[in-house]
């Protein structure tokens, strides 16, 4: 990661979080030379994604195909009525770039597949998962453990929302956890404040990855909206894994 010094105007733009104990200078400046990538724009993606701009990441890079709907209005805080029919990741990047101008935004309208996930992902330093599928999930995966880099899975189902830090070479990743890609509902409940809170929380854990600030596990975090409260799940690494382990597993 190349250093990058931070101005004295950011330096009172994040006069606050500099505050935060050992963070200082060198944390901001740890920030400002990393570079994350949000995969998809959505209900994770967008508040992910405005918490990483305010921080002061050096260059987010944001991948999505979609076009803005109405339906995605309650949660996809990027977006207004007058957004739709526009691409997601036009939209955003437009925001985001009015929200903090240090930061270098740039955006792909493209999908995420075999064929171009490493391009995309190489050179980062974190990847966050906005997805709303097992299958882009599992190709995030597999590239992020090639490359050895960081991946913040997260999803939601109505109240409740899961999310864990997969650090290759450490945790285990999502195929240790999900053998098989599990079944999909097509438009599944989502609500917004769920969204928010667990995308928080990769936010969290990234911002730890990169200044080396605080306890980063591989352990999968559930939370139940309806009760209020987190379960942490131990997810053990699969030897037979077809992309962490030795590859004779599904």
């Amino acid at each position: 990661m190349k250093k990058a010094k931070i101005s004295e105007c950011e330096i009172e733009r994040y006069n606050r979080q500099l505050l935060i104990d050992r963070w200082g200078r060198k944390g901001q400046e740890k920030l400002k030379s990393a570079k994350v990538l949000v995969a998809g724009i959505g209900g994770l993606g967008c508040p992910a994604s405005v918490y990483l701009t305010v921080a002061g990441i050096g260059t987010l890079v944001l991948v999505d195909n979609g076009i803005i709907e109405y339906s995605n209005l309650n949660r996809q805080i990027l977006y207004c009525e007058h957004d739709i029919g526009r691409h997601k990741v036009d939209s955003a990047v437009e925001k985001l770039r009015q929200l903090n101008p240090n930061v270098d935004i740039c955006g792909f309208n493209t999908e995420i597949n075999e064929r171009t996930a490493t391009e995309l992902i190489k050179n980062c330093d974190v990847v966050l998962d906005g997805t709303d599928n097992f299958e882009t999930r599992f190709i995030i995966n597999k590239a992020c453990v090639n490359l050895g880099i960081p991946f913040l899975y997260a999803a939601i189902y109505g109240f409740e929302a899961r999310m864990m830090a997969i650090i290759p070479g450490k945790s285990a990743c999502l195929r240790c956890m999900f053998p098989f890609i599990p079944s999909h509902i097509h438009g599944s409940p989502a609500l917004g404040a769920t969204a928010g809170l667990i995308a928080n929380l990769q936010v969290i854990q990234a911002l730890k990855l990169i200044t080396g600030l605080g306890y980063v596990a591989g352990d999968l975090i559930v939370l139940d909206g309806e009760s209020l409260s987190f379960n942490v799940f131990k997810i053990q690494k699969d030897p037979l894994c077809s992309v962490c382990g030795n590859g004779t597993g599904n």
